[in-house]
């Protein structure tokens, strides 16, 4: 299964640079070639930061208020790790680790309905659309991120009204994209806006690393360095543009599994590059592969032995960088592949593997008022 993207949209002024292919072809034959895939990449990167998260919400009925509109509508991003080193198992029990995220052009779409506050009420309710991935298996009670940070904030701020949230997925899970922990900083972005941000984004922040380790991260612009469980966020100059394909498998892998199979005692560490060193390369050159480090693949590989046969197969294509996200199971392949593949890659890779393939682009946003595709 495919998801028809950003790629037929508006031209990134400025372009990407993408290697040319392996095969020999004519000059001319080349030429008209890599125009078109760099004409083709350009579109996607710059659809990426301008759509909406899809022109079908407006058109889907809330089952609390039907056709009102929503308050205020946003989408929230999936996010790759560029490199993911674990740095060591602390005493706690937690890992230590050291990771470039960057956010990427596949959204949740979010719409919240502001409501007075009243006693008697809920300070905050939410509902799936029936079309979402994998509805059925959404809660919507406080298990879910969403609720939990609506309630945080609501408890926090007791000037802020109440909240209902509508939530359609399209971010799968168990793929590493952190799709629920987007969708929570979504909500925490949201309450706030609907509240008149009497918050700093710093407290939001923090206020989201005790929703979960990678929560913070998607307060900031899309890209940032991230240490400790990963809920400390250090923001960094956004990245060149560039192409990602997102390849989730259907299996998913847990990860606790995966982090069982590394194997750390408490107080172990685990040799690797330098974190700033990767953080450094990739700012000066996103397309070098050598950089593109996930310390949790091998154990992933392990566990599931045909996603590094997937991955290699991905390197055949002709892309740039391909690696697995986080602990897996999506794989992210950046820039495009070599054009003798171009129209065949995605079902070929589809019908082997039992994979959906989305073709996405690095996003950010311009600035700690606006949201993600917002202008």
């Amino acid at each position: 299964a495919m998801r028809a993207s950003a790629a037929t949209m508006l031209l990134f002024a400025g372009g990407c640079a993408w290697s040319p292919p392996s095969c020999t072809v004519s000059a001319a034959a080349h030429l008209h070639a890599s125009v078109q895939r760099r004409a083709s990449a350009a579109r996607l990167v710059a659809a990426a930061n301008s759509l909406d998260g899809g022109t079908s919400r407006m058109l889907r009925p809330s089952a609390v208020f039907g056709d009102q509109p929503p308050t205020l509508s946003l989408v929230a991003p999936a996010k790759v790790n560029l490199f993911l080193r674990i740095l060591r198992k602390r005493e706690d029990g937690f890992h230590e680790l050291a990771s470039l995220f960057q956010t990427v052009s596949l959204f949740d779409d979010l719409d919240f309905w502001l409501l007075p506050r009243e006693a008697d009420q809920p300070l905050c309710s939410m509902e799936v659309t029936p079309d979402s991935l994998r509805a059925e298996l959404i809660p919507t009670d406080g298990s879910n991120l969403v609720m939990r940070a609506l309630q945080l904030y609501a408890e926090r701020v007791p000037s802020a009204g109440a909240v209902h949230c509508r939530l359609h997925k399209r971010i799968p899970a168990q793929g590493g994209l952190g799709g629920g922990s987007s969708d929570a900083a979504t909500a925490l972005h949201a309450a706030n806006r609907l509240a008149g941000s009497p918050v700093s984004q710093d407290t939001l922040i923090e206020w989201a690393g005790e929703l979960g380790s990678d929560c913070g991260f998607f307060l900031s612009r899309g890209s940032a360095y991230c240490t400790g469980r990963g809920e400390i966020v250090s923001p960094v100059a956004p990245l060149p543009p560039a192409a990602c394909f997102l390849i989730k498998p259907a299996d998913g892998l847990s990860t606790p599994s995966v982090f069982k199979e590394l194997g750390l005692q408490p107080g172990q560490s685990l040799p690797g590059p330098e974190p700033l060193e990767l953080l450094d390369g990739l700012q000066r050159d996103v397309f070098n592969a050598a950089l593109y480090v996930n310390d949790l693949e091998p154990p992933a590989f392990k566990l599931m032995p045909r996603l590094k046969q997937m991955c290699d197969d991905l390197r055949k294509l002709g892309f740039r960088a391909v690696m697995m996200s986080g602990s897996g199971t999506t794989c992210f392949a950046v820039g495009s592949p070599a054009e003798e593949v171009l129209e065949t890659w995605r079902s070929q890779l589809s019908a082997k593997y039992n994979v959906d393939v989305f073709e996405e682009a690095f996003c950010g946003r311009t600035d700690d008022s606006m949201w993600y595709t917002e202008r």
